[in-house]
């Protein structure tokens, strides 16, 4: 099961409070102040990991909870600091504060750490109170709470190009031709109900991420159909690839509906470099094939092809390389 969204609840641990102690040895009756700090509470920490590939764990439990820290002791003995509290998610994932909306981190890389919530500071034992007037002092301070905050987990893919188009385009199909990926394909509209993955060997030692996002319909970016809820995905691609059914009545709209779509849940997806697919000519004639792409204007980079016989898929895996080379990293 994929799962792209989570909301759950994070925790810092209490620093220590300090202590409140005197020294006692015997022969000394008025020892000094000796109280010891406390530790400072535990951090929680949202780590990437490459190993994991949806936020499924976190469906089933909601809140984390770091260690608080230790109290201070006599002796001037120092409490222990709270344990850190490392929550390993998928590469991609974005982190926002529930409340506010403010972007807190987006882990891109494997390995790399966020501190989402920030452990209190332990308080200070009676002995850093004593002063040359005040050698006996009674003070010391107790440890301050963890931060707590609800944060959002949104997982947004990371592939170098994204397959979009509407319902029964041809995607899942194509990402199986092109790379590895096996995909549930059927001829019915909806077939993909998550994101598919697919790594595209390119000539000899090159390759790249192909994702497979689920079709969209009119009003997908107000969460219609599959929507909005894996539009997102598109927005880490490096290119788009807009794949139309060559069945279509009007190719063009059929672009331009896309377009819209993307470019209503976020403007700057239109900016991205992006080719079309024809796909499925194997079902209509040449001569229909030409007085479609007849309509087609120069600026648009166009490949027809056919998943099933394989025409025009070379071309198309080429096409995909370049716009890649020509967008840089």
């Amino acid at each position: 099961m994929f799962i792209d969204y989570a909301k759950i609840t994070v925790r810092a641990g209490n620093g220590g409070n300090g202590c409140l102690s005197f020294r006692r040895e015997k022969f000394v009756p008025k020892g000094g102040p000796d109280g010891g700090d406390g530790g400072d509470g535990g951090n929680v920490v949202c780590k990437a990991s490459r190993h994991l590939q949806t936020l499924l764990d976190f469906r089933y439990r909601r809140e984390y909870k770091a260690k608080n820290g230790r109290h201070g002791q006599g002796a001037n003995k120092f409490g222990k600091r709270g344990e850190d509290l490392v929550i390993e998610l998928p590469m991609g994932t974005v982190i926002k504060d529930d409340i506010t909306g403010e972007l807190i981190g987006d882990l891109v890389d494997d390995q790399q750490t966020i501190v989402v919530a920030r452990g209190g500071k332990g308080g200070r034992g009676n002995a850093r109170f004593a002063t040359s007037t005040n050698q006996a002092p009674r003070e010391f301070e107790v440890g301050s709470k963890g931060e707590f905050r609800t944060i959002q987990l949104e997982l947004k893919l990371l592939a170098d190009v994204g397959l979009v188009g509407l319902p029964n385009a041809g995607k899942s199909t194509m990402l199986s031709v092109i790379s590895a990926a096996r995909p549930k394909i059927a001829d019915y509209p909806f077939t993909t109900l998550q994101p598919n993955l697919g790594i595209v060997k390119y000539r000899d030692h090159t390759s790249f991420v192909v994702a497979d996002i689920p079709g969209l319909i009119e009003g997908a970016h107000q969460g219609k159909g599959l929507g909005i809820q894996f539009i997102r995905h598109i927005e880490r691609t490096r290119i788009i690839a807009y794949l139309i059914d060559s069945q279509s009545d009007d190719i063009m709209g059929d672009h331009k509906i896309l377009r819209e779509e993307l470019g209503k849940y976020n403007e700057n997806l239109l900016k991205k470099a992006s080719c079309v697919f024809l796909t499925k000519i194997d079902t209509i004639s040449s001569e229909e094939l030409g007085k479609m792409t007849s309509k087609i204007p120069g600026s648009i980079k166009w490949v027809a092809i056919s998943s099933v016989t394989g025409e025009g898929i070379d071309a198309a895996v080429s096409v995909l390389w370049e716009l890649l080379e020509e967008s840089g990293d």
